[in-house]
């Protein structure tokens, strides 16, 4: 029983002596006590210069790791963290409910938490879930937030980015090909004869919305078509933005025949001022979205739209976060999944535009 008790004490003691050290590597070194930990270990991905600055600070303090009061205090997390950009949204809806079904049969359990397209909100989100010690975390990023989770992949922490392209080669993601969708939808409209083609976008710094707009860009030149840039407005990704968006659009003196829209809710406020203006679809204006959702077929008339594997991407982002937490050093992958067309009644057919086209002139 003593010699039981003396044990406990001794590895209390070179627990504390560990803390202090790694302590002071710390501060001599300027990066957190994780980092020094995972410099150290050697298990998880640091930045050359860091990794320079520890070795050279732990050289200096002559500091070695004490291997049985790590055993000791080392646990592990079974807890996920998840940064969705709008929690309303019902495309991210798919994508959590495929991230759960892959993490629940691994025995992991969900944070969620909505940054609501607040960079604050998303950085306070990724301090907090870092500080609660979660074994990874699965987000979609905002582009002002680089450097900040630059910070994060250098210090250890597993991150997965989705929908959005992080912009940085040291992390995992998991995208769609937003330029071929964008691509196709304008396409699909230029071969069924619409020449004044107008595009609702999303934010300019976001990823998605530069790749739909390159698509949308790349098909109207393809097709040999004006691009009007007074036809192409940005607005966030709500129902209001969309609504808001092709209100400008049918004030405008030459109003588009046809639009692009550049997700679901934005479609939905897009449908809204249509039908407020009396419009008829797709006899007075055209339209196809990006993001199929299942209401689609439920409108009047229903409506052509990009769909994307959102369960997939949440499957497929999940997938890749345990690969890294079982193997922090193997390559980092960004996955780049397909959209398909499904073409409905909303942009109407070749046939019908010569009808209307005899019956004008």
């Amino acid at each position: 029983m003593i010699e039981k008790k003396l044990k406990q004490q001794k590895q209390e003691q070179d627990q504390t002596e560990e803390k202090n050290n790694i302590f002071q590597v710390a501060k001599l070194s300027g990066v957190s006590i994780a980092t020094v930990s995972r410099v150290m270990s050697g298990k998880a991905y640091v930045s050359p210069e860091l990794t320079n600055r520890v070795k050279k600070a732990a050289v200096t303090l002559d500091y070695h790791p004490n291997r049985s009061a790590s055993s000791l205090r080392k646990r592990v997390s079974k807890t996920i963290g998840v940064i969705i950009s709008d929690i309303e949204n019902p495309f991210f809806t798919s994508v959590i409910r495929g991230i759960e079904t892959i993490l629940y049969d691994s025995g992991y359990s969900l944070f969620f938490c909505n940054s609501d397209e607040d960079p604050k909100r998303e950085k306070t989100h990724l301090s907090n879930l870092r500080a609660e010690d979660v074994a990874g975390i699965i987000w979609t990023p905002t582009k002002y937030n680089n450097e900040f989770c630059k910070n994060l992949v250098e210090s250890g922490i597993q991150l997965v980015a989705i929908d959005r392209s992080p912009g940085m080669d040291h992390m995992d993601s998991v995208t769609v090909n937003n330029r071929k969708g964008a691509f196709e939808a304008t396409s699909h409209l230029a071969q069924l004869g619409y020449q004044r083609i107008g595009l609702i976008s999303g934010p300019k710094q976001t990823s998605t919305s530069i790749e739909r707009l390159e698509g949308f860009k790349e098909a109207m030149l393809y097709h040999n078509l004006v691009l009007d840039q007074k036809l192409i407005i940005y607005s966030d990704f709500r129902q209001t933005g969309g609504y808001r968006a092709m209100q400008t659009l049918l004030e405008l003196e030459l109003p588009p025949k046809a639009v692009m829209v550049s997700n679901n809710l934005m479609t939905l406020g897009a449908l809204q001022a249509i039908h407020e203006c009396n419009l008829k679809i797709p006899d007075q204006i055209a339209i196809v979205g990006f993001d199929d959702m299942p209401w689609a077929t439920s409108l009047q008339p229903s409506l052509t739209a990009i769909a994307q594997p959102a369960f997939d991407i949440g499957t497929t982002a999940a997938q890749l976060l345990l690969e890294r937490l079982k193997d922090p050093t193997r390559s980092y992958r960004q996955v780049v999944l397909d959209t398909k067309l499904m073409v409905r009644t909303s942009c109407g057919s070749k046939k019908n535009l010569v009808i209307k086209s005899i019956i004008e002139t």
